[in-house]
C-alpha cells in the first residue's frame, strides 16, 4: 500500500471519465486512417481576430493533414500572398504556418491585414478562417492642462478619465502618487467608462493626486493621466469677494450645501438602449448623486432576473448577466433612492447573436455508388445566410459534379464515384460575424480494418459500466458484431448496448462478465476481427471511516481510515485537509491507515478527508476536527454609570475557541485594604457583556472578568480602571460577641472585628457596652480601636451580664447592635454532693447515686459531676490512700447517677463524688466503700507436662493470676490423638484447689494426649489452658515390632515391592540401550557386578539380588548403605555416569521410600522426641 499526500489537482469522477472516453471513441470512428487517400483537413489555425505584439515576430498558424500530404498557399486581403518575394516571410516545412521576422527589420503595421490559408492535395482543398492580423496599440494620453477643481461639501463630482483608444481596450483604475488604489464605496465609485463618480463630496476627498491609469495587458504597459486636484470647502470659508469673482465654470454651484433627492449621473435621461451579443456578459450601469448617498436597486420589467447568472458589481451600481441569451432581452429598471426621494431609469436591452452552429457539416466517407448528405445548419439574430464552397471556390462557379445536388443548407450526393471526392466549405454569416466549416467527401473502396489494438485488457470495477472499444474503418461502412468466448453467439441488445462507433457497453458489469470478447467488422469487401479481454475487480470500500473529533488545543488527535480493496490493484491512501494538501508540518504523521496530528492548533480545525485511490476507482470519507480550548480572556473592560454603591461593568468577550461561553465570572480587588488579593464578586450568563455591580463604601475597586466554557476558565482579563467609592458609616457590627470571665472578679468581652472592606470608611472603632442582667444599672460603655477584646474588672463572681459591641467610623455609627448575654468569671464550687449511694450490680459493675448541689454554690457553669474510685485494702483505707491509683469518670451536665464498669470481682472499693464547673472541681464527698462479689477466675498462669514415661505423664501448673474469688477446685480434661489427628474419648478429672502438680497413670505408650485445664470458684468455671504431650516407647515392645519383620507376610510384601522396582529399572535400561544414547552395555561388560546376575536370554527371567553390605545403587530405587553414601570406587557404572539419576529418598533401615511415600512420618511431640529408628511397621505405614 502506497501512502502519499495528494497534490492540488482535479479528478474526474469515474462516470465522467467513461463518458469522455466514449465520446472520444465516437469521434475517432469517423477518422480516416492516415495511410489511406483522403482530402486535406485543417487541424490548427490562428484565431479570427489575431492581435499581435509589435515587439515580437508574427506567427500565423495553419496546420493540416491529408493523403497525400497537402500543399499550402495564402491570400492576404483577398489576393494571393507570394511569400517567396518577401525575405521576412517564411513557411514552416511540411506546414502552412507563416513566420514574419519583424524583429530584425520591418514593422508590424506593414503586415496588418486579413489572411487565409489553403491546404490542397489531389482529393480537394480546405481553407482556414479569415484571420485578421492587427498589432496591439498602447498610445499615450494627449497632453492637457487640468485646472484644480474646487467645490462645496456635499456636491456631486465626476472626474473624467477618457483613456486613449488602444488595441485591445485598456483596463482602467484610479490611484494616487504612491500607487495606492483610491478607496471606493457606495458614495465614490468608478464607472464602466473609467470615470470616477462622487455622489457627494466630503472634506476628506480633498487631494491633489487623483490619477487615472490605463493598463494595456497585451504589451504589459501602463499609461498615466495627469493628476487632478480636488479641494472641498464649506461656504463659510469663502468670503463674499472671492465668491463674487468665481465664474460658473470655476465653481460648480453656488447653492448652499443641503440634502437633496437622487439624480442620475449616468446614464442620462429616463430611458436608454443597450445591445449585446449572445454568449457575452451583459453589463448595465446606473450611478446616481444625492445627499444622503443614494442606494441602487435593480428589477426586470415583466420578468425576474436569472438567479444563477446575475451578479452585482461596484456596490450594486452595475448589474451583470453572464452567458446572455435572446431570452434576456427586455426592459431593465434601476432605482436610486435616499431619504428624500427616488428616481428610476429604464434600459431597453436587445440581445443579438452572431451565427452559431445547430449542426455543423461532418466528413463523409462513401464507397463508389453510395449516397450521402452534407448538412450545414446555423442560427443567429438576424438569421445567418448559408453559402457553400467546393475546394475553396464558391459552389456556383466550381466544376460541375452530376452526383451532387444543393438544397439550401444541405448537399445531397447520389451514386458517387471517385471523382466526387472534394472538400466542401459551409459559410454561415450575418452582420455580427461568420462561421466557416470544412467537411470532405472521400470516395473509397476499402475492406474493414479494426483500429483498436489487439488483446487490449480492460479492467472495470464490479457493478459499473464496462465499455469495450472496437474502433473500425471500412468503405462501405462495416457492420460490427460482438462475441464472448471462443464459441459464443453474437451479443444482443437486451443485455448489452452496441454503439454505432463499435463500442460494446455492459451497463452493469458483474464478476461473470470477466472473459474474452471478440469484435467482428464486415462489409462487402471483407471481414476483420479483434479480441479484447475484460477483468472485473472488487470495488474499493472504506470499512472504517474517520470520525468527528473535538480536541483541546495542544493535545493529539488521530483519524483512522480502514480500506478494503481488490488485492490485484495498487492502493494509494491520501489525506487532505479542507480538500487541499496537508500542511508541510512535522506535527502531521501519516502511518498506514492513520493520520495523527500532534500539538493541535486552532488552524488545524477543519475537514480531513481520506482518499483511497486505485487505478480504477476512488472513494473518500471525511471527518471534521473541531479544536476547542478554554476561552480567550475578555478585554476592553469599561466602567460606566458610576454611583456611590453601584457601577456598570462592560467588556468584550474573547474568542470562545469553538466551545460556547456559558458564564462570566467577575472578581474585584480592594487596592486600599487588600492589594493583590482578588475576591469573587458575581457571575453572569455567557450571553451578557455587561453587569450591574453592587459596591461597598470606601473601597478602591478594580475589576477583572474570566470567561467559562465546558473546558474551564479563561485567564483573567486585564484589570479595569480603579474606582474609589465614598466613605459611609459601617453597615454591620462585629460578630461572635462573647462575655466570659477569666478571673472570678472580671468580665472579658471579645468579638470578631470588621475587616477593612467592611469598615466603610476611615477611623474604625468599637463602642463596647455592658450591664448586669438582673440589676437596674445603666449601660456602661467604652470606645476602643484596633482591638478585639475588652476586660471589665471588679465584677461579682459569675453574674450574668448584657453585652453589645457597635462599630463606628469617622462618618458615623453602624446600626444598633444585638444584645448578647455573658457571665463574669467563675470560682470553684463550694459544696460537695451529698447522700452518695452505691448499688453493686454484679462482680464488675456498680451504680452510684448522689444528690445535686445547690446552683448558687456551684459559682459557675455546671459541667457535670466527677466520680473518683479506687481499689483499697480493708482496714488500710486512710493509711495508704496517697499511694493508691485512682480512676475517674465524669458525668456531664446535671446527672445525679452513673455506672462504674470494669470493676474487679471479689474486691474492696472506695469512691467519692465532686461537682465540676468551668473553673474546676469542688470539694469531695465523704468516701463510700463497697465490695464486689466473686467472679469466675482467669485461666491458670501456666501448664507444663514433665517426666513422661511409658504410661504416665506429670502435669505442673501455676494458679490463676486473677482468681476473682476463692478457688474451690481444678478441672482437668484430656483425650488421646491418633496418627490421623482424630480425638479419642474425653476423660474428666477433678483436682483439689490446693494442688499445683498431678500425675496421670495407666496411659497408653507412645500416644499423644491433649489436655484442657481450668480453675473454679463459687461463681463458676474460668478460662481454660490447653497443652499436648506424648508418652514414651517401651523397648521390649520395640524389639517385638522388629521381630515382625521376620514374619512371612512382611517378607513377601517387601519382595514384591523390590521386584516391581527391579522391573521398572530394567525397562528403563532397555529403553536407553535402544536409543543408543548411552554406552551402557559396554560399561556393564567392562565392570561386571558379581552380585547382580544378568538377565537370561532364553527365558527372560531376572537374576537374584545380593544381600551384601557393599551393594551398588541402581537407576531407580534400590537400597543404599545407612550412611547414604555411594563410593565411586565400588562401581563405575553408577547413576552419576548416566547423568539422569533421580534424587531418591532412603529410610534409615535401608529401604527405598523416595518414589512411593507421599510424605514423611509425622514428627513426635515436643519434649518426647526419640532418636531411635522407626520400626518396620511404621516403614510399612509409609508405603501405604
Amino acid at each position: 500500500m502506497q501512502l502519499k499526500r495528494m497534490p492540488k489537482k482535479k479528478r474526474l469522477p469515474a462516470g465522467r471519465v467513461a463518458l469522455i472516453l466514449f465520446l472520444c471513441q465516437m469521434i475517432s470512428a469517423l477518422e480516416v486512417p492516415l495511410d489511406l487517400v483522403q482530402p486535406p483537413t485543417i487541424t490548427q489555425q490562428s484565431p479570427k481576430d489575431y492581435i499581435i505584439d509589435p515587439r515580437e515576430n508574427i506567427v500565423i498558424q495553419c496546420e493540416a493533414k491529408g493523403k497525400p500530404p497537402p500543399s499550402f498557399s495564402w491570400t492576404r486581403n483577398g489576393t494571393h500572398f507570394d511569400i517567396d518575394k518577401d525575405p521576412l516571410v517564411t513557411m514552416k516545412p511540411g506546414s502552412g504556418t507563416l513566420t514574419i521576422n519583424i524583429m530584425s527589420e520591418g514593422k508590424a503595421e506593414t503586415y496588418e491585414g486579413v489572411y487565409q490559408c489553403t491546404a490542397r492535395n489531389e482529393r480537394g482543398a480546405a481553407i482556414s478562417n479569415n484571420i485578421v492580423v492587427r498589432p496591439s496599440r498602447s498610445p499615450l494620453w494627449t497632453k492637457e492642462k487640468l485646472e484644480p477643481i474646487t467645490l462645496r461639501n456635499g456636491q456631486s463630482l465626476v472626474l473624467p478619465c477618457r483613456p486613449p483608444l488602444g488595441l485591445p481596450p485598456p483596463i482602467i483604475f484610479w490611484m494616487d502618487n504612491s500607487f495606492q488604489r483610491l478607496p471606493q464605496s457606495e458614495r465614490v465609485s468608478q464607472g464602466l467608462n473609467g470615470d470616477l463618480y462622487f455622489s457627494n463630496v466630503l472634506p476628506e476627498d480633498t487631494r491633489e493626486d487623483y490619477i487615472c491609469y490605463a493598463r494595456f495587458n497585451h504589451t504589459q504597459t501602463i499609461q498615466q493621466k495627469q493628476p487632478i486636484s480636488v479641494k472641498v470647502i464649506s461656504v463659510d470659508e469663502l468670503n463674499d469677494t472671492i465668491a463674487a469673482n468665481l465664474s460658473d465654470t470655476e465653481f460648480y454651484s453656488a447653492k448652499p450645501n443641503r440634502e437633496r433627492p437622487p439624480t442620475f449621473l449616468t446614464p442620462e435621461g429616463n430611458t436608454s438602449n443597450k445591445e449585446e451579443l449572445r454568449g457575452n456578459v451583459l453589463s448595465l450601469e446606473c450611478i446616481a448623486e444625492g445627499l444622503p448617498t443614494p442606494v441602487i436597486y435593480w428589477i426586470k420589467e415583466d420578468g425576474t432576473l436569472p438567479t444563477n447568472r446575475t451578479f452585482y458589481r461596484n456596490f450594486k451600481k452595475t448589474l451583470q448577466i453572464i452567458q446572455v441569451s435572446e431570452a434576456d432581452s427586455g426592459n431593465y429598471q434601476c432605482i436610486a433612492k435616499n431619504a428624500l426621494g427616488a428616481i428610476h431609469h429604464t434600459i431597453s436591452v436587445t440581445v443579438k447573436a452572431a451565427p452559431y452552429w445547430i449542426l455543423a457539416p461532418q466528413n463523409l466517407v462513401l464507397s463508389p455508388g453510395e449516397d450521402g448528405t452534407l448538412i450545414c445548419r446555423a442560427n443567429g439574430n438576424p438569421k445567418p445566410r448559408i453559402s457553400w464552397l467546393s475546394n475553396g471556390v464558391p459552389i456556383e462557379i466550381a466544376p460541375d459534379d452530376p452526383s451532387r445536388k444543393i438544397d439550401g443548407d444541405t448537399i445531397i450526393f447520389s451514386n458517387v464515384q471517385e471523382r466526387s471526392s472534394a472538400v466542401y466549405q459551409c459559410n454561415a454569416s450575418n452582420e455580427y460575424g461568420y462561421l466557416l466549416a470544412n467537411a470532405f467527401v472521400n470516395v473509397l473502396a476499402e475492406p474493414p480494418r479494426i483500429l483498436t489494438s489487439a488483446n487490449t485488457l480492460y479492467q472495470v470495477i464490479a457493478n459499473r459500466p464496462a465499455l469495450l472499444d472496437c474502433a473500425f474503418f471500412g468503405s462501405p461502412l462495416p457492420t460490427v458484431e460482438w462475441f464472448k468466448g471462443a464459441k459464443g453467439s453474437a451479443l444482443r441488445d437486451d443485455i448489452y448496448v452496441l454503439h454505432e462507433n463499435g463500442t460494446l457497453e455492459i451497463p452493469v458489469a458483474q464478476k461473470d462478465s470477466t472473459g474474452t470478447y471478440t469484435c467482428v467488422a464486415r462489409n462487402k469487401l471483407g471481414m476483420a476481427k479483434n479480441e479484447v479481454h475484460l477483468e472485473i475487480k472488487d470495488p474499493t470500500r472504506i470499512i472504517k471511516q474517520p470520525e468527528y473529533a473535538v480536541v483541546q488545543r495542544g493535545s493529539t488527535v488521530s483519524f483512522e481510515c480502514k480500506v478494503k480493496h481488490d488485492h490485484t490493484l495498487t492502493l494509494t491512501i491520501t489525506w487532505l485537509k479542507d480538500n487541499g494538501e496537508l500542511p508541510s508540518d512535522g506535527r502531521f504523521t501519516v502511518d498506514k491507515d492513520h493520520l495523527e496530528v500532534a500539538d493541535v492548533r486552532d488552524s488545524d480545525g477543519g475537514a480531513y478527508t481520506c482518499v483511497a485511490n486505485t487505478t480504477l476507482d476512488m472513494v473518500s470519507a471525511s471527518a471534521v476536527l473541531s479544536v476547542v480550548d478554554v476561552p480567550n480572556p475578555p478585554f476592553d473592560l469599561e466602567l460606566t454609570d458610576q454611583l456611590d454603591k453601584s457601577v456598570q461593568l462592560s467588556w468584550t468577550p474573547g474568542d470562545d475557541n469553538n466551545s460556547p461561553i456559558t458564564e462570566f465570572i467577575i472578581e474585584y480587588e480592594d487596592a486600599m485594604h487588600e492589594a493583590g488579593l482578588w475576591h469573587h464578586q458575581t457571575e453572569v450568563s455567557g450571553m451578557q457583556t455587561t453587569a450591574q455591580l453592587k459596591l461597598s463604601p470606601y473601597v478602591n475597586y478594580s475589576f477583572r472578568v474570566m470567561a467559562v466554557n465546558s473546558l474551564g476558565r479563561s485567564l483573567p482579563s486585564e484589570p479595569s480602571e480603579q474606582y474609589l467609592t465614598k466613605a459611609a458609616e459601617p453597615d454591620t457590627n462585629p460578630t461572635a460577641v462573647e462575655g466570659l470571665g477569666s478571673e472570678p472578679d472580671n468580665l472579658v468581652i471579645t468579638w470578631k472585628p470588621l475587616n477593612g472592606f467592611e469598615s466603610n470608611g476611615p477611623g474604625l472603632q468599637y463602642k463596647v457596652s455592658w450591664r448586669q442582667k438582673d440589676g437596674d444599672d445603666e449601660w456602661a460603655s467604652v470606645v476602643v480601636a484596633n482591638v478585639s477584646k475588652y476586660i471589665v474588672s471588679g465584677t461579682p463572681t459569675f453574674v450574668p451580664y448584657l453585652i453589645k459591641v457597635q462599630a463606628l467610623n469617622d462618618v458615623g455609627f453602624a446600626p444598633e447592635p444585638a444584645v448578647v448575654m455573658g457571665h463574669s468569671g467563675e470560682d470553684l464550687p463550694m459544696v460537695a454532693p451529698g447522700n452518695v449511694r452505691v448499688n453493686v450490680v454484679n462482680s464488675t459493675l456498680a451504680e452510684v447515686h448522689w444528690d445535686p448541689v445547690p446552683l448558687k454554690s456551684i459559682r459557675g457553669h455546671l459541667q457535670g459531676y466527677r466520680i473518683y474510685y479506687w481499689k483499697a485494702q480493708e482496714g488500710s483505707l486512710k493509711r495508704n490512700r496517697r499511694h493508691i491509683e485512682k480512676k475517674i469518670l465524669t458525668f456531664q451536665d446535671s446527672k445525679t447517677h452513673g455506672m462504674l464498669p470494669g470493676l474487679e470481682p471479689f474486691s474492696h472499693y472506695a469512691l467519692n463524688v465532686r461537682v465540676v464547673n468551668g473553673k474546676g472541681e469542688g470539694p469531695a464527698s465523704p468516701d463510700r466503700v463497697f465490695n464486689t462479689p466473686e467472679g469466675v477466675p482467669s485461666a491458670p498462669s501456666s501448664l507444663k507436662i514433665v517426666n513422661p514415661t511409658l504410661d504416665s505423664l506429670t502435669l505442673e501448673w501455676d494458679p490463676p493470676s486473677r482468681p476473682n474469688g476463692i478457688l474451690t477446685e481444678y478441672t482437668l480434661k484430656y483425650q488421646p490423638i491418633n496418627s490421623t489427628h482424630e480425638l479419642g474419648p474425653l476423660v474428666d478429672l477433678k483436682i483439689p484447689a490446693n494442688k499445683t502438680r498431678w500425675t496421670l497413670k495407666n496411659l497408653n505408650f507412645s500416644t499423644r494426649y491433649k489436655f484442657y485445664f481450668y480453675a473454679q470458684t463459687a461463681a463458676g468455671s474460668g478460662s481454660q489452658i490447653t497443652e499436648e504431650a506424648v508418652t514414651t516407647v517401651d523397648e521390649a515392645m520395640a524389639s517385638r515390632q522388629v521381630d515382625i519383620a521376620t514374619q512371612g507376610w512382611f517378607i513377601g510384601l517387601m519382595c514384591a515391592v523390590a521386584l516391581l522396582i527391579l522391573i521398572l529399572l530394567i525397562v528403563c535400561f532397555i529403553r536407553r540401550n535402544k536409543g543408543g544414547k548411552y554406552p551402557v552395555k559396554e560399561k556393564e561388560d567392562a565392570h561386571a557386578d558379581p552380585e547382580i546376575q544378568p538377565m537370561k536370554e532364553d527365558d527372560g527371567t531376572f537374576g537374584e539380588y545380593s544381600d551384601a553390605e557393599d551393594h551398588k545403587p541402581l537407576k531407580k530405587g534400590s537400597r543404599t548403605p545407612s550412611d547414604r553414601t555411594v563410593k565411586k570406587e565400588d562401581s563405575d557404572d553408577s547413576l552419576v555416569d548416566y547423568g539422569e539419576g533421580v534424587n531418591g529418598q532412603f529410610n534409615e533401615d535401608g529401604s527405598f521410600i523416595g518414589q512411593y511415600s507421599g510424605k514423611k512420618e509425622k514428627e513426635p511431640a515436643e519434649g518426647n522426641e526419640s532418636s531411635e529408628a522407626p520400626s518396620p511397621v511404621n516403614a510399612m505405614n509409609s508405603f501405604v
